[in-house]
């Protein structure tokens, strides 16, 4: 069975990301709006899966945070 067309994201990208007007969006042919689609990164690329992301985060780290300094009554950093 053939995959249907995915009119809700279409509609939501074109409508909602590129803001065309109806009249716009409905006169675009499905290779404009995909071309659209791509240039502005949708359908690219599928998120890093977990796996991913712990080599990622592996390979690099955040810095370590640091607390900032305490100022105790009477004595002041400048």
């Amino acid at each position: 069975m053939a995959e249907r067309f995915p009119w809700e994201a279409a509609m939501a990208f074109g409508l909602g990301v590129l803001r065309l007007a109806p009249r716009e969006f409905w006169a675009m042919t499905p290779r404009e709006l995909a071309s659209a689609m791509r240039a502005c990164g949708h359908g690219l690329h599928a998120p890093p899966g977990r796996a991913e992301m712990e080599a990622l985060m592996r390979a690099f780290p955040d810095p370590p945070r640091t607390m900032p300094a305490r100022e105790t009554p009477g004595h002041r950093r400048d």
